[in-house]
């Protein structure tokens, strides 16, 4: 069934279909319509679930971090502020080894006070331990959501899949809903081993001595370094059964490109324009798309940029004081290997600004008049 829907309402039904068995919600714009339309979804029965209003996002965090402790399948969304005050738990999310979900539906820090999109909010949160995939349209809200319980539930990590703030999350699209007897074969009942239960008594979340917590911390990377093949395995399944792949990252036009331009989420989407209308240029510009921040797709981004001269990265976030995120991490990834392309990065559209077509012009036009970049960061869209 195709259905034109918001961004939101994509990620509702991915939770229908994935039959998330508990919800807990705490409204923040702009992923409230999120959580009422799986309200909505309980109240009429179309989907068996706890459905748990809760005081904060701090609370909402605890009710699933609780109710994933049973060993059923659980789901929340926030956004900015409201992830910032989960972050506390986050870290108990990670460290319990709860394969959650979330949707954080990326809005900019307060103050000054926003509601419009930027990242800054879910990257603050790298060290967490949580899985983070970026998207790009509402088709991919939902089939990512899916493919999100695949990976939590086999790497025992929770993971949160984010998308932009009113580009998508209240932006209208043609969504293919797929069947539930379809989703039921990609996607079968959560089964866990551990959990609790008192015809198993087990200790959970208890004080551990120095002699051990190093070790738990080595298995929540050893996790953490399975999810790339699990995530690329899950990723083939559901092109087999459902037509649609994504990877953890795709590459447009850039076997022979001298630089190319990265770029995550919606930005994604004037980009391929912008690439296209290079190359009928003439110039030999590729588009490298980056859909998992966590783990760091680090062997996939070098095999792109092998060979390259230059790398332009577009980052909607900023960590103040040294720069892009995005950018940081490609750095790092390219340092040290051989025939890497020298990064350029640009801090945009902050604040929910628009990242057009000339700006993402402009920014490739610019980078092609220095031979290095001279500074960590540039801007570009600031008013005179």
């Amino acid at each position: 069934m195709k259905k034109v829907l918001m961004g939101n309402h994509a990620a509702s039904y991915a939770v229908m279909l994935s039959r998330v068995q508990v919800i807990s919600a705490y409204p923040i714009t702009p992923q409230t319509q999120i959580v009422e339309e799986l309200s909505e979804i309980c109240a009429d029965g179309r989907l068996n679930a706890k459905f748990l209003k809760v005081e904060s996002e701090h609370s909402a965090m605890a009710a699933i971090i609780a109710a994933a402790s049973t060993g059923v399948r659980t789901f929340t969304a926030t956004s900015a502020n409201g992830l910032a005050l989960m972050h506390e738990l986050l870290h108990w999310a990670s460290g319990a080894r709860l394969p959650l979900v979330m949707v954080n539906v990326n809005r900019a820090m307060a103050p000054g006070w926003s509601i419009w999109s930027e990242q800054t909010d879910s990257l603050a949160q790298r060290d967490t331990g949580w899985v983070q995939i970026y998207v790009e349209d509402n088709q991919e809200v939902l089939d990512s959501v899916l493919q999100a319980y695949r990976i939590a539930e086999q790497v025992r990590l929770p993971v949160m899949v984010c998308y932009d703030a009113f580009f998508l999350s209240h932006t209208y699209e043609p969504v293919d809903i797929p069947d539930q007897e379809i989703v039921d074969r990609y996607l079968p009942p959560y089964r866990p081993d551990l959990f609790l239960n008192p015809k198993d008594p087990r200790s959970f979340n208890a004080l551990v001595m120095p002699d051990s917590y190093m070790e738990i911390r080595y298995k929540i990377q050893q996790a953490m370094d399975r999810v790339v093949t699990v995530a690329e395995q899950a990723d083939r399944e559901f092109d087999a059964i459902f037509g649609r792949s994504y990877g953890l990252t795709e590459a447009i036009d850039c076997d022979d490109a001298d630089t190319v331009l990265i770029t995550t989420c919606t930005t994604t989407s004037p980009a391929r324009v912008v690439v296209k209308n290079l190359r009928a240029a003439g110039k030999k510009v590729g588009l490298l798309k980056l859909r998992m921040f966590r783990p760091f797709p680090v062997e996939a981004l070098r095999r792109a940029l092998r060979g390259k001269k230059k790398a332009v990265v577009v980052d909607r976030n900023i960590s103040f004081g040294k720069g892009g995120i995005w950018a940081d991490e490609i750095r790092g990834a390219c340092a040290g290997v051989a025939d890497m392309p020298q990064v350029f990065g640009y801090i945009a559209g902050l604040g929910g600004r628009d990242i057009t077509l000339d700006t993402l012009r402009e920014i490739v036009e610019e980078v092609e008049t220095k031979s290095k970049p001279d500074s960590l960061l540039y801007w570009k869209g600031l008013k005179p």
